[in-house]
């Protein structure tokens, strides 16, 4: 937890406080410089300061991550919520959906789309992702509304004649808020990987705009030379990704009530 947040402050705040990382202040003498104490990560083959294009870089992922994990989780809740509410017609329609959506891995779908885009826009990029990741979230939210819609509290409000909507949003949608938390955490790591993954093959975001992914692969010609340049931003994939589901794994026994 701490870690997490450690990490979205420097994500905050620590731009402003280092050297722009697209500057090139000596593209003669610094380049591929080690790291020292004027530059704690060491400069890359352009005189660019490795720590300052990490630190960005967990700006950029960071925030595609919850911006793409925020859509998929809406889309995935309110998928789930009237599959497994409504029952009949509706719920094998949209589960048919969703389980032919499964059965195509995301990766080549993403691979397919971003590849035909010569120059795809970050807020697209972001939708996509989001757009892409809910099916799962559905079909967990559809499992606890299929249990929760036979409480005795749901039962109740219906045989007071409370409409269907308000029966989700005010009884069924809350209590599965739990669930639907630990599912955006896991899938925040999840992001975080598959954009750095799309970065390194060069179709996520392009040059010059700094990512982790993107990092690495510009440290594919350098690497025997100045290794610090690909070691630092994969160190950073790792570090956040293993926080993110740490953090993941212990909201999820907070919230089961076999942990209670």
């Amino acid at each position: 937890m701490l870690t997490l947040v450690g990490l979205v402050l420097i994500a905050i705040a620590a731009p402003m406080l280092l050297p722009d990382p697209l500057a090139q202040p000596d593209i003669l003498q610094g380049v591929n410089q080690p790291p020292g104490a004027k530059h704690w990560f060491g400069t890359d083959q352009l005189s660019r300061d490795v720590l300052s294009r990490v630190v960005t870089g967990a700006r950029i992922s960071l925030t595609i991550a919850f911006l793409a994990v925020a859509v998929s989780v809406t889309l995935g809740a309110m998928v789930g919520l009237v599959a497994g509410y409504w029952g009949g017609w509706v719920d094998a329609v949209l589960m048919r959906i969703v389980d032919g959506a499964l059965a195509i891995p995301r990766l080549f779908v993403l691979l397919l789309v971003v590849a035909a885009w010569e120059s795809l826009p970050l807020l697209v990029f972001i939708l996509l992702l989001g757009t892409t990741g809910w099916f799962g979230t559905s079909r967990l939210i559809r499992g606890e509304v299929l249990r929760l819609k036979q409480e005795p509290y749901v039962r109740a409000a219906e045989a007071l004649g409370a409409h269907r909507i308000r029966i989700v949003l005010r009884h069924l949608l809350p209590n599965t808020a739990g669930p639907l938390l630990v599912a955006a955490t896991l899938g925040v790591g999840n992001v975080v990987l598959l954009e750095a993954g799309l970065s390194f093959l060069g179709v996520g975001v392009r040059p010059p705009t700094p990512t982790w992914g993107g990092m690495i692969l510009d440290s594919q010609e350098i690497l025997f030379v100045a290794p610090w340049t690909s070691i630092f931003p994969g160190l950073a994939i790792v570090i956040t990704v293993l926080a993110v589901n740490l953090f993941g794994d212990a909201l999820r026994e907070a919230v089961d009530p076999r942990h209670a």
